[in-house]
């Protein structure tokens, strides 16, 4: 929980931002006994599974969400926990060539985590009926279409819930609030609703943060700051601070969904991305995406399909994500990602690929959405904005998010950000 925070207190280390990278190194430091001030935008209130929470975490333009030129949409979470409050729980090891190219070895920080997290793919009770349809069809034609690892806890998920993407009211999905409130218990001080404006930095050194919070200016005081705002929160959090240009080039996971209709199906209610398949080699992913009703409705309406909104319950949908070519530029106040051709390659290849496994369940009325993407990454690059271990250029100021990831990405990224998050914390304090 939240609490006043004391005027003449000096911290050992302050994170901003409580999405997985954040979580992971404010537990890492309070474990170790360090002094720790958590500082949110968003609001630490218990998740209900509501549509209404969800789209306050998430669908506030210009805060959760933004439209592109090309009218793409980009959705972060805004809220404790960042976007693991509202995303679908799918695990993904850090590519370790990737990492290792930069000297950084995260397998010893994946294999405690591994030992630690409910990892692994659900009991064939929690795999739904579309899902089950979709991987059916799919391995008739030949893929390697297989059970996704997710980070649920089974024995606490529900058959026949919808609430994954709304926020698990159940406690069944992981989230990086059980870090969270992992830290506050070993001592960290969390403040939700606390906006950061700027890093303070004296002589070359970060010296604390200035932040909002029920409408009044505060200053804390910290030995080191670690930005945790995200792909699109941390570079302007080092702009508005002096210490970054004023755009920043990123990825963002453009994201289709594919639907179709079949008959003698009635569903639209279970845990999303439970099956799928990576084609790493193409940077192309798939995997099942039931949503709940009002989410199906808000992709059919837009490319017009309109005779779809009442087929939720019989619609099988399949999500084609890649990983895009970092471009664009994240600004002050807001985000440009516009594809580019080789992008949209991908995409087609994948969404043909789609088609073909919806043709092979039988469906019907096949359509696609536009493209959305939900995982702002690569914009503070370790090589360019971080070093191996995560520091700018500015003595004890660090960033531990997506925005560090060092190239496109096209991957789920909560297991790849805990993972940096435990190392850096290991780190700062040995």
């Amino acid at each position: 929980m939240s609490m006043p925070l004391p005027s003449d207190t000096h911290h050992d280390a302050i994170v901003v931002g409580s999405g997985p990278g954040g979580a992971s190194v404010a537990r890492e430091l309070a474990l170790r006994g360090k002094r720790v001030l958590i500082l949110e935008q968003g609001s630490a209130a218990p998740l209900t599974g509501t549509l209404g929470q969800m789209a306050a975490i998430a669908a506030v333009p210009g805060r959760g969400a933004f439209v592109h030129r090309d009218a793409s949409l980009l959705v972060q979470g805004i809220a404790a926990g960042g976007s693991s409050a509202i995303n679908f729980a799918t695990a993904a090891d850090p590519p370790a060539a990737l990492f290792a190219a930069h000297g950084i070895d995260l397998g010893p920080a994946l294999a405690a985590l591994r030992a630690e997290l409910p990892i692994g793919p659900l009991p064939d009770n929690l795999v739904g009926p579309m899902a089950t349809r979709i991987m059916a069809g799919a391995r008739s034609l030949g893929l390697e279409w297989h059970k996704l690892e997710k980070m649920i806890r089974p024995q606490m998920c529900r058959s026949g819930c919808w609430r994954c993407v709304y926020g698990c009211p159940f406690g069944a999905k992981w989230t990086a609030r059980d870090f969270i409130d992992e830290a506050v218990a070993n001592g960290a001080l969390l403040l939700d609703r606390a906006t950061v404006t700027r890093a303070m930095v004296d002589g070359g050194k970060v010296t604390g943060v200035q932040f909002t919070r029920n409408g009044a200016l505060h200053t804390a005081l910290g030995d080191i700051v670690v930005l945790a705002g995200g792909g699109l929160g941390s570079p302007r959090l080092l702009h508005a601070s002096g210490l970054w240009p004023r755009t920043s080039a990123f990825f963002s996971d453009p994201v289709v969904a594919v639907m179709g209709s079949v008959e003698g199906l009635d569903g639209g209610a279970e845990v999303p991305m439970a099956t799928g398949m990576r084609l790493d080699q193409d940077g192309i992913s798939l995997a099942d995406l039931t949503l709940p009703k009002p989410m199906y409705q808000g992709f059919a309406a837009p490319v017009g399909r309109f005779d779809r909104l009442l087929a939720h319950h019989r619609t099988l949908s399949i999500m084609v994500k890649i990983g895009d070519e970092i471009g664009g530029s994240v600004g002050p106040r807001w985000a440009d990602k516009t594809l580019r051709e080789t992008d949209r390659k991908k995409l087609a290849a994948g969404v043909d690929l789609a088609r073909a496994v919806l043709a092979a369940c039988g469906a019907k009325h096949v359509f696609k959405s536009w493209h959305f993407a939900a995982h702002p990454g690569g914009s503070v690059r370790i090589g360019a904005g971080v070093d191996a271990n995560l520091r700018t250029a500015i003595a004890n100021l660090y960033v531990c998010d997506a925005s560090v990831i060092p190239q496109a990405w096209g991957l789920p990224p909560t297991l790849t950000l805990l993972c940096l998050g435990k190392r850096l914390g290991a780190h700062l304090a040995p």
